[in-house]
């Protein structure tokens, strides 16, 4: 069994290379990425293509950096095309029912909706945090700032996470590499973090979950790894070896991510992995062979994967 998956993953290997911008052979970290998912189950989910609906003629999104949902099914979307608002929320079938944000992004990146339905977003160059109502009232803006001089317009914070007690714990992975940790009005209390390879280091911290202990999850993308910390940024332990770690997803005992081979451009093929949080075990995986995808994951209310797609999304359904 073993054997006919590693023979699938080195046949998806091939194809998906074909896809990629340049021929780069594998490094050994990726053969012993490679080999270890075509070791673990192919999950259950058939993808399935979601795009958005166009309202009027002449609308379109670009590329899709973010997604979420909320309580009730509906799907929000972050997008970076200027022929619509970044903001846009939908229904299952990707009918537009609402969206906003005109004018308040440099580089739109990633979404995420609080326990209250409370709709957060994170620019990646102004380096600000954008608290909005559910119906898109701006609620309250967190910027940042303390960003260095760089040559890269991304330049600024990645994501957002919501500790039990209401704190805000945000990735600024662009420029810096810290986590800082803030108060539920937008109070600044403490942050941790430096540029490395080693414990509790980061090279570019891009995405964050916390779970109901207060454990924090850090997708430190290209170290190819998510590390583990307390609140006060005390280092727990890593899941190394994984590729590029765009962007993780709590779901009880596990970890789902979006992974690549690191030698590979950004947005190159790869795989949708489901982890166990605490070994690292790779419980199962879903091959994505096109390119621009898996910048970030979500679950459904069903527990299917979704992830982004450029402009359009690639959600797994269940299967039967």
């Amino acid at each position: 069994m073993i054997l006919k998956r590693l023979t699938c993953a080195i046949g998806f290997w091939l194809l998906a290379s074909a896809a990629w911008a340049q021929d780069v052979a594998p490094s050994k970290a990726t053969a012993e990425l490679t080999a270890r998912i075509a070791a673990s189950p192919v999950l259950p989910f058939t993808p399935s293509y979601f795009a958005v609906q166009p309202p009027t003629p002449g609308w379109e999104t670009g590329m899709i950096s973010w997604l979420a949902f909320d309580r009730s099914g509906l799907l929000y979307e972050l997008q970076r095309g200027d022929k619509a608002d970044p903001v846009l929320v939908l229904d299952r079938g990707g009918k537009l029912l609402r969206s906003w944000g005109r004018g308040n992004y440099t580089i739109p990146h990633s979404i995420r909706i609080d326990p209250a339905g409370n709709v957060w977003t994170v620019d990646a160059a102004a380096s600000t945090v954008i608290k909005y109502a559910p119906t898109g009232e701006k609620l309250m803006t967190i910027s940042v700032g303390e960003q260095p001089v760089t040559k890269s317009p991304f330049n600024g914070t990645t994501d957002i996470a919501f500790g039990p007690d209401g704190h805000l714990f945000i990735t600024d992975g662009y420029g810096n590499a810290r986590v800082l940790e803030y108060s539920a009005d937008g109070q600044r209390l403490g942050q941790w973090g430096s540029h490395g390879t080693g414990p509790g280091a980061f090279h570019l911290p891009h995405g964050v979950q916390i779970d109901g202990d207060g454990t924090l999850y850090v997708a430190d993308r290209e170290n190819g790894r998510i590390e583990r910390f307390d609140r006060t940024g005390r280092f727990l332990g890593e899941i190394a070896g994984l590729g590029r770690v765009y962007s993780i997803r709590l779901d009880g005992d596990a970890i789902w991510a979006g992974v690549q081979p690191l030698e590979q451009p950004t947005g190159s093929p790869g795989w949708v992995v489901k982890l166990d949080r605490k070994t690292g075990a790779i419980l199962g995986h879903l091959d994505v062979a096109e390119a621009k995808g898996l910048h970030c994951i979500e679950l459904s209310p069903a527990g299917e994967p979704v992830i982004t797609l450029g402009d359009q999304l690639l959600w797994f359904k269940k299967k039967g």
